[in-house]
């Protein structure tokens, strides 16, 4: 188990948004996995998170049991499975740096795109435009697995698809933590098969764990108090600072 007090300074910041992010606030857990690189590595950072995640998604998922949107994750979930395949696959050959960055750039260009478009009118209007096209929820659903095996970062891709179908706050919450608790369930194996799950990183992954879930059931209790009309405004200002994030991250690793 680490002991290293400035891994925990870390740390614990970055729990809270892992949290806050599977309470509702969508996209801002993606900073969690660069803050604890700042500490240890990122393949073990990215591996100390995945058993709280999988703790959160627990949380996340009974929070919001009743309210998911079953055609979204029939589409993208067999889709992101093959993604993570990929993403395992290719780990040898693919920078997380790369990824980061092209997955950065995209998210910022959707999101000032639909704020600048999104009125309460055409979000309804652009409802049925986007679930006719179901080769695009597959290509998402591709890349938020292969971009969360990769880099813990598959929560733009999976926004870019079902953000503008304009679902209700809670079953666009709901529909997000079943996907993403699958997928981190599907992620276990490729990391079991990388040696990532020693006694020492669950040890310190099991000393969070309740910050975990108080985090996430924080995170829930404050959602459900924003304004369902401005909850997707409140995420795709999000996802611009998450991309921002992405963009930053991956220009540095780049050129380092």
């Amino acid at each position: 188990m680490l002991t290293d007090p400035f891994f925990y300074a870390v740390a614990i910041p970055a729990v809270i948004l892992l949290g806050l992010a599977k309470g509702g606030f969508a996209g801002i857990g993606v900073v969690a996995a660069p803050m604890l690189s700042l500490a240890v590595s990122p393949l073990l950072a990215a591996a100390i998170l995945l058993p709280i995640l999988i703790v959160q998604d627990v949380v996340s998922v009974w929070a919001f049991r009743r309210t998911w949107d079953k055609g979204v994750l029939r589409l993208m979930l067999p889709a992101a499975a093959f993604g993570i395949f990929l993403g395992w696959a290719l780990a040898a050959f693919v920078s997380a740096a790369a990824v980061e960055l092209a997955v950065g750039l995209i998210s910022i260009v959707f999101a000032l795109q639909r704020l600048w478009a999104e009125r309460a009118v055409k979000a309804a209007e652009q409802v049925g435009q986007t679930a006719g096209r179901p080769w695009l929820g597959a290509l998402c659903g591709l890349a938020a697995g292969f971009t969360s095996q990769i880099a813990h970062a598959g929560g733009p891709p999976f926004q870019i698809y079902v953000l503008p179908r304009g679902l209700p706050r809670d079953t666009f919450i709901g529909t997000s933590a079943i996907f993403f608790a699958v997928v981190n369930w599907m992620k276990v194996p490729a990391y079991i098969n990388l040696g990532q799950f020693t006694p020492g990183v669950l040890a310190t992954a099991g000393v969070l764990l309740p910050l975990a879930i108080a985090s996430t059931w924080t995170g829930v209790w404050l959602v459900r108090r924003v304004p369902a009309e401005g909850f997707y405004r409140v995420i795709y200002v999000l996802l611009v600072a998450v991309g921002g994030k992405l963009v930053f991250d991956g220009v540095q690793g780049l050129v380092s």
